[in-house]
């Protein structure tokens, strides 16, 4: 990568991605459990690389996008839903996924990283694991860290018009990053997979 592209890039993020999120601070700062009927998955976000581009999160289980939140540096996001199966997107500059297998009643951690892309950060979900077998994972010291240092966010109606002024984007790259998901081998499927045992 040229001098040149990389000083263009860092302008880019400087002052093209540093849009403000329209998330709103959540009045309860705790992690609430959850009934035996439901699971719940938080999303985490601390890295210094890309630290100025906002990523919008999303259930796409069902095919169409169901709106999560938007993610900035620094926070999390708690998303309460059904046990069973799910598929989330992450999308910034392109889209990109991790499967899920829930258990009810529990709640299940992932660190949304970034990577460069093109022009802006790109980013992916990985999950968090509980067994101590992964990068990411509930029995490393950073944990305790991430859990403290991320600000819990939630849904405002600002986010919500962001999310209806961008959907015919969202769903176009959903469109042309979800055959490239597809066709991962079954291993790398595997590394980005929450399992029922990871969560607590």
């Amino acid at each position: 990568m040229t001098t040149l592209r990389i000083l263009f890039i860092s302008c880019c993020m400087l002052f093209v991605g540093c849009a403000s999120n329209p998330m709103q601070t959540a009045t309860n700062q705790t992690l609430e459990r959850v009934s035996e009927d439901k699971t719940q998955v938080v999303f985490m976000r601390s890295s210094f690389v890309g630290s100025a581009i906002n990523a919008s999160l999303y259930d796409v289980t069902d095919g169409d996008p169901e709106f999560i939140g938007i993610i900035a540096n620094d926070t999390k996001i708690a998303y309460e839903t059904q046990p069973g199966e799910r598929v989330f997107m992450v999308v910034s500059e392109a889209a990109d996924f991790l499967n899920a297998q829930l258990d009810g009643g529990k709640v299940y951690y992932s660190m949304v990283t970034p990577r460069m892309g093109a022009w802006k950060a790109r980013f992916s979900l990985w999950p968090i694991r509980n067994d101590g077998t992964s990068k990411f994972n509930t029995q490393d010291k950073s944990f305790d860290k991430w859990i403290r240092a991320t600000k819990l966010v939630e849904n405002s109606p600002k986010a919500s018009q962001w999310f209806n002024s961008n959907v015919d984007s969202v769903k176009a790259k959903q469109a042309k990053y979800w055959p490239v998901w597809q066709q991962k081998s079954e291993a790398d499927l595997a590394k980005r997979t929450l399992n029922p045992e990871d969560g607590i």
